[in-house]
């Protein structure tokens, strides 16, 4: 490493000298006195020559100094993070996603409700003899899932499902993990720069949100509801929240860490790769929002309602498409709406991922960019004939697991191809 180095006495870079012995140190103040007390040559308090001004403090709150390298010391940009970092990000991003796979295959098999209580250390172990599964398995006979829906489920099938829950969370704390303990190191060697140690302590925080808001969504299906005969399940309101809180999670590591290792291009400013980047933008977000509609659709089981395509049943618009009052009601609550406005977002972005990609023909980008489009298009045909297949062979646990992979994978496409359009900081 090149280290800048004045070679004129400034005090970033040289020492002020020691203070003089007393009598030494007396007899230069006094001689400075005296010459404040002598008349100026010339005439006048301030002596015959000028006094340049001095001029204010430099940007970094240091003294200013007319040589080179001081001038160099003071405007140098904050030092870039090591890559170290960006592939860290990426990882985490990695486990964030198989988390997000696994809480879907768990919801499926319907065994999200197995473990009735939450502790942060003490669960971490599993049982393990006779009577400590037998203690476990009469727990569970206490809660409405048992009651209603597994009267009849013996231990064996008791245990599947409880793995299955314990999969899931013990993957969370390995999560968490992922992202605490490299984060404090990368922070104690001094890599992380000030707008990075505020993304990557934002990060940190929302992974620890997001273990709370899941204990949060499973007590939902634990309460009793005497006035209710529907099959117990989770809030569809608190498992969208949890796994919009992942998606955020994901796709803000997704984006830090490709903006930290992929160099950006130097695109020429015109007004087509304005609006190209605009409606990358848009389709992202519209990708964004058909993904956690499909939360919805698995809190309600709306896979299950009508299992044809295009048509639902014998109409495009079925008869009870309004049948909640109030009509807000029905976006979030009738099995039917939801299933049908999952429909017509999807629908919507592939026609969106199809129209961007027709446009970006139009526009010179570069091999990187052009890979990024294609490989979104792609993606996006795949994830409609996942949909499409997972409708109507009435949803089966690996195909309805195969499309919300899908679902991640497209918005990581659109997330790299937002990477690809920045801007090139002036």
């Amino acid at each position: 490493m090149v280290t800048l180095r004045c070679f004129r006495k400034c005090s970033p870079c040289f020492r002020r000298p020691a203070p003089l012995p007393g009598s030494l140190g007396m007899l230069r103040a006094a001689r400075g006195g005296v010459r404040l007390l002598l008349p100026a040559r010339g005439g006048g308090a301030a002596g015959g020559r000028r006094r340049r001004p001095v001029p204010g403090p430099g940007p970094l709150g240091l003294p200013p100094h007319r040589c080179l390298p001081c001038r160099l010391l003071q405007q140098a940009p904050p030092p870039a993070a090591p890559p170290a970092v960006g592939r860290w990000l990426l990882a985490c991003s990695g486990a964030v996603a198989g988390a997000v796979v696994l809480g879907g295959v768990t919801r499926l098999t319907e065994s999200g409700l197995s473990m009735v209580d939450w502790h942060l250390v003490k669960e971490m172990k599993p049982p393990r003899t006779q009577q400590e599964w037998e203690a476990e398995f009469q727990k569970y006979q206490q809660f409405p899932e048992f009651k209603i829906l597994n009267h009849d489920m013996t231990l064996t099938e008791f245990k599947f499902i409880w793995y299955m829950e314990y999969s899931h969370r013990m993957w969370g704390r390995v999560v968490g993990l992922a992202y605490i303990l490299p984060a404090a190191y990368f922070w104690r060697k001094g890599w992380l720069s000030r707008p990075m140690k505020g993304c990557v302590l934002a990060l940190c925080g929302l992974v620890c949100f997001q273990g709370l808001l899941g204990w949060y969504m499973v007590k939902s299906g634990l309460e009793e509801k005497p006035d209710s005969y529907d099959i117990p399940r989770v809030s569809q309101y608190r498992l969208a929240a949890h796994l919009g809180s992942a998606l955020v999670l994901y796709s803000a590591s997704l984006w830090t860490g490709l903006s930290l290792l992929l160099p950006r291009h130097e695109l020429p400013a015109t007004h087509q790769l304005l609006r190209l980047r605009q409606f990358a933008h848009g389709t992202t977000a519209l990708i964004f929002l058909t993904a956690l509609s499909g939360a919805f659709v698995a809190g309600l089981d709306a896979g299950l309602v009508y299992n044809s395509f295009p048509k639902m049943g014998e109409r495009w618009i079925p008869d009870d498409l309004l049948a909640f009052s109030p009509v807000l009601r029905n976006i979030f609550e009738n099995p039917t709406t939801v299933q049908f406005d999952h429909r017509i977002l999807g629908i919507a972005s592939v026609t969106a991922v199809t129209a961007l990609y027709l446009f970006s023909r139009k526009i010179p980008l570069p091999r990187r960019t052009r890979m990024a489009v294609t490989s979104l298009l792609a993606v996006a045909c795949m994830q409609v004939g996942l949909g499409i297949s997972t409708l109507l062979m009435y949803v089966p646990t690996p195909l309805a697991a195969t499309h919300q992979s899908g679902s991640l994978a497209l918005l990581s496409m659109a997330l790299w191809l937002m990477s690809e359009l920045r801007r090139v900081p002036k």
